[in-house]
């Protein structure tokens, strides 16, 4: 695992951890797109290992659909994990009213762990979580 993958993942694992903060105070819409938000870095770590950087969310979800579900490496579920998640990401940023429900946050969170577990047995396991003490 490369630096910049390592960081990528770390990312992933904190964005969970706040979609899960934010789900426990009620705010389904964000969880969910702090979910999407760990699913697109980790699409992000396996596009790194293999030279590939876009600037563009379609561009990297595109890219991992074709070089990663689409050819076999992961199950292609993950792929649709991540549009899904795209899709309820702008329902949860852009919508005016609550359009994402607190079992669609919970799904997004749930796929989100999933995938970061397959990040960690294909690429590399990540460090044990610090917790700090509040003084």
């Amino acid at each position: 695992m490369t630096d910049d993958q390592l960081e990528l993942l770390l990312k992933a694992q904190e964005s969970i951890s706040a979609a899960k903060l934010l789900m426990d105070n009620g705010f389904s819409g964000y969880a969910a797109s702090r979910a999407y938000f760990a699913m697109f870095y980790i699409a992000e770590t396996f596009l790194e290992g293999e030279g590939m950087s876009f600037s563009k969310h379609s561009a990297v979800i595109s890219a991992f659909g074709r070089e990663f579900a689409h050819s076999g490496k992961v199950p292609v579920e993950f792929h649709r994990f991540l549009m899904e998640a795209q899709e309820l990401r702008y329902s949860g940023d852009y919508a005016t009213d609550d359009t994402v429900t607190p079992d669609q946050a919970k799904e997004q969170i749930g796929r989100a762990a999933k995938f970061l577990k397959l990040a960690e047995q294909l690429i590399g396991q990540l460090p044990p979580v610090k917790h700090e003490k509040n003084p």
